[in-house]
């Protein structure tokens, strides 16, 4: 297929590099020097939104915020600008699911079809092509897209109609944060009372406690190696988006509040690009 892509960073990058490998043609917006790579292996940059979404039957992007989104499918030279009928546009940014109505309602006026898939696993599993996906869309689209999807990810669903996937990553991003300030405060109390926290850690992943969270993060926590999966400033800003989902529900989320707060001083003592295990910092230094 004839594949557009936009959002080339941490993981944008190797999601678009198994496009490629896969042999389908992957037209490139914003390639810049770490994306260089990409266009070596036969990826075609172009130079604006709206090109990428003439030349390609389904867009996708991989953008970190609800703004720019917006800015990539509505600014000028943008994705809705290149749409028409028959064509997809797929998101798989992790933004707004109110936002995500709103903007499937603009792109169904082009003709277009809009999905939003985003997804769980971090750089981790952008690499090694075993993400977990989050589709909101109509069945046909999903039948249309689960091909690529099956090239970047591993657990592939389809939970609803449009928002319902940025709904599920919502939850996602609050049960895993909330797993890494556990996994903090725990090993956090090891350390403090003199245990080896390598064995702790190590005891711990044959019982209950053990999780994704406790091996990986855990591990990242013990060997203090924060080079970001998943950067702190991102994790906020999908906790946010949590906690106006709660807020326009009336619904009480009185943790999800805590690790806010808690992400709110990690950005206020300068670890907001740090990754998210690097909430440890704050209860040990």
């Amino acid at each position: 297929m004839k594949i557009g892509f936009i959002g080339l960073g941490v993981m944008g990058r190797p999601m678009a590099a198994h496009l490629i490998a896969a042999g389908h043609d992957v037209f490139l917006h914003r390639v810049k020097d770490a994306s260089q790579p990409l266009v070596e292996a036969g990826g075609k940059a172009l130079g604006t939104a709206r090109a990428v979404a003439e030349a390609a039957e389904i867009t996708i992007l991989m953008l970190p915020d609800t703004p720019d989104v917006e800015a990539v499918l509505f600014g000028p030279d943008g994705v809705a600008e290149g749409c028409a009928p028959g064509k997809l546009v797929i998101d798989m940014s992790s933004i707004s699911p109110g936002a995500t109505k709103a903007f499937a309602a603009r792109i169904a006026e082009t003709g277009a079809s809009y999905a939003d898939a985003p997804v769980s696993g971090g750089e981790v599993g952008a690499k090694a092509a075993s993400l977990t996906i989050m589709v909101g869309s109509s069945e046909a689209d999903f039948a249309r897209a689960k091909p690529l999807f099956e090239l970047m990810g591993k657990n592939i669903t389809r939970i609803g109609g449009v928002g319902d996937g940025q709904t599920a990553k919502v939850t996602n991003q609050v049960i895993v944060g909330l797993t890494i300030q556990a996994v903090a405060e725990g090993l956090a109390l090891a350390k403090a009372a003199g245990a080896d926290v390598a064995k702790v850690r190590e005891a711990l992943m044959g019982g209950f406690a053990a999780s994704r969270i406790l091996e990986v993060h855990g591990e990242r926590m013990i060997k203090r190696t924060f080079d970001p999966g998943f950067r702190i400033r991102l994790h906020r800003k999908d906790i946010g988006l949590a906690m106006e989902a709660a807020k326009s529900l009336e619904l009480y989320l009185p943790h999800a509040a805590s690790l806010q707060q808690l992400m709110n001083k990690a950005l206020a003592d300068g670890l907001g690009d740090k990754d998210h295990s690097a909430l440890i910092s704050l209860l040990q230094d």
